[in-house]
């Protein structure tokens, strides 16, 4: 896509998944690509599969430091950052609230909601001074509709979701794109826990009712296009019919 050729990429959560996925089309359709996550094996692996396009790096999105050092490699190595996919996040605890453990629980809120304002933190000064930029947060249904067992998830996700929408107000007349992914449920490592764990209706699904990673991936790189500008400050879902069409899923 013309759009993202030549443009800079820093994907969180980047060794497996949505994250791998859409990393691999990103660096497909031109761009520089940043892989950031806890596995600095798995990220360097996935760059040095894509090549001198690429660059891996152990980035713990909870550790602010952290996530400014892998925007600020982004500027150095490639120049800009143009991208930022916010795509960390943990499903853990999977537990009833009377039951579940405070640490696990604050964990998923330091990941899934902290993890997205750390990026943003850093990715929008950058962008801003651009006069350009496309920030997309990892959303799910789950940030709209309780579900048992998932109270950390499901309010990690509503908070991410309102504070895309925060940065859409402030950032939007500076030329910065942000706007909310929600894919459905993805055939990804995610969905082995929620599986074993029992709990809840999407324990219950099987492993073939759930959309390959590249799904949401190739709906990632058609955000990237003004041919999305319609959901800005909005959350574009997969499960939508329409805009599988638009994505060219179907």
């Amino acid at each position: 896509m013309d759009a993202i050729k030549g443009r800079t990429v820093l994907i969180t959560g980047a060794s497996r998944g949505i994250g791998a996925a859409a990393a691999r089309a990103f660096a497909a359709a031109g761009a520089n690509v940043v892989l950031a996550a806890r596995d600095r094996a798995a990220v360097e692996r996935i760059a040095g599969e894509i090549g001198d396009a690429a660059v891996g790096l152990a980035c713990d999105v909870t550790d602010m430091a952290q996530v400014q050092a892998a925007v600020d490699l982004a500027v150095s190595r490639f120049g800009a950052l143009d991208v930022l996919i916010g795509n960390a996040g943990v499903i853990e605890p999977i537990a009833r609230l009377d039951a579940a453990d405070a640490a696990e629980w604050g964990r998923a809120i330091d990941i899934n909601l902290k993890g997205v304002f750390h990026g943003m933190r850093a990715a929008l000064p950058v962008m801003q001074a651009q006069g350009r930029g496309t920030i997309i947060t990892i959303s799910s249904g789950a940030a709209h509709n309780p579900l048992e067992g998932w109270s950390g998830y499901c309010a990690s996700k509503a908070g991410a979701a309102m504070l895309t929408s925060c940065a859409h107000l402030e950032a939007g007349a500076a030329g910065v794109r942000v706007m909310g992914l929600s894919p459905g449920t993805v055939a990804t490592d995610m969905q082995r826990v929620i599986k074993k764990s029992g709990v809840g209706p999407i324990a219950k699904l099987e492993w073939e009712d759930h959309i390959p990673a590249d799904w949401p991936a190739r709906a990632l790189l058609w955000m990237c296009s003004g041919d999305a500008d319609d959901w800005l400050g909005r959350e574009i879902s997969l499960r939508d019919e329409g805009v599988r069409r638009r994505v060219g899923l179907i």
